[in-house]
């Protein structure tokens, strides 16, 4: 009889929720209009994620976390992410506001070739909530090269989307967004990340971090 399975953080006792707001900082990954509905690689549930996004910017200011814009840019010219093309910029109302960095990246590792390790390191803060484009490709990307340079990577699911890709196995079959972004958020919760439902499940959870800490905190004090 098998029994029901388990992730490695399970097995291993790692944390199921977020640290608190005072611990993280918020990354938002290749949110551009390339992959709106108009653009060159346009993404199954778009229009719904980039709406979880701004419920998580919103959460995320409030709470004055550093926010971190990752870009991709190709070279001049290239037929997606043209840098100089209109669907290389940031979908509207996602814009950085002032004091947020924007950060450009070649490669789909948003640490890979670029000063973000850096820029996340000067704020102190080693928690990251990762958001954005495409789930399967530099969301995955970076949140597994997070671990390797220490952090603690939360994925909020609904603020990210992913398309439909072609089997590998040479049978001419389609293997759906849904399927891609379900296996994807699996494989990354298994020991790469916590992954969070939504941005409101999310902002439940560090906040009642917060308190704990609080009270943690106060007891160390007086106690």
């Amino acid at each position: 009889m098998s029994s029901t399975p388990r992730t490695l953080r399970q097995i291993a006792g790692a944390p199921s929720t977020p640290g608190s707001p005072d611990d993280a900082a918020l990354v938002l990954i290749d949110h551009q209009r390339e992959y709106l509905p108009d653009g060159g690689l346009p993404l199954t549930g778009i229009e719904a994620a980039v709406t979880e996004i701004v419920r998580l910017l919103d959460f995320a200011r409030r709470h004055g976390m550093p926010v971190f814009h990752v870009v991709h840019h190709a070279r001049p010219g290239a037929p997606l992410f043209d840098p100089g093309g209109p669907s290389a910029q940031i979908i509207a109302g996602l814009e950085p506001n002032a004091g947020e960095d924007v950060i450009a990246k070649s490669l789909p590792n948003a640490f890979a070739g670029t000063d973000l390790h850096d820029r996340v390191q000067a704020t102190g803060r080693m928690d990251l909530l990762i958001a954005g484009f495409a789930t399967h490709m530099c969301v995955s990307s970076t949140v597994r090269a997070a671990l390797d340079l220490g952090y603690r990577a939360t994925v909020v699911a609904s603020a990210t989307a992913t398309r439909d890709l072609p089997s590998p196995l040479g049978s001419g079959e389609i293997v759906s967004a849904e399927v891609v972004q379900q296996g994807t958020l699996a494989a990354l919760a298994d020991r790469f990340a916590i992954v969070m439902p939504d941005a409101e499940a999310l902002a439940q959870a560090m906040q009642t971090e917060g308190q704990h800490e609080v009270v943690s905190s106060r007891g160390r004090l007086h106690g």
